[in-house]
């Protein structure tokens, strides 16, 4: 299936819609989509490791950004499962990177896989998620 959406009108579309969100969409092509989140004080926990909800929302947002990449913009696309595994504490100060890639696509609903890692180790994951999408049953896809 041809990507219905780069990352240039992602980026335009999460800035738009997520004012206050600060990942950013890093790249788009077939095999997936990287999401790129800054890391500083307000995304740790206690003991300076990044706190679960922020590479939980980095891992719902690579999802997003595959799915909207493969079926275009369709704000209506809503998480209906996500399950994370955190396999090692992410590095102290580095940004976090995600890698979202698409398992399944039917017409209600997509399934994606999603690798986040430490910016400048992305020989191993520091989580792992699979992430289903539900479909809003108005949309059409082409």
């Amino acid at each position: 299936m041809a990507i219905q959406a780069d990352a240039y009108e992602l980026q335009a579309f999460m800035s738009s819609e997520f004012p206050q969100a600060t990942i950013t969409v890093e790249q788009v092509d077939q095999q997936g989509a990287w999401v790129r989140q800054p890391v500083d004080e307000t995304h740790l926990r206690p003991g300076g490791t990044v706190s679960g909800p922020t590479m939980m929302a980095t891992a719902d947002t690579a999802a997003y950004v595959v799915v909207l990449s493969h079926i275009g913009i369709v704000p209506l696309a809503v998480t209906s499962n996500l399950n994370i595994n955190f396999l090692r504490k992410p590095e102290s100060g580095k940004a976090l990177l995600a890698k979202g890639t698409l398992l399944h696509l039917g017409r209600r609903s997509v399934l994606t896989e999603v690798n986040i890692y430490s910016e400048g180790h992305l020989e191993k994951p520091v989580a792992h998620a699979v992430v289903t999408y539900a479909i809003p049953s108005s949309h059409k896809s082409g």
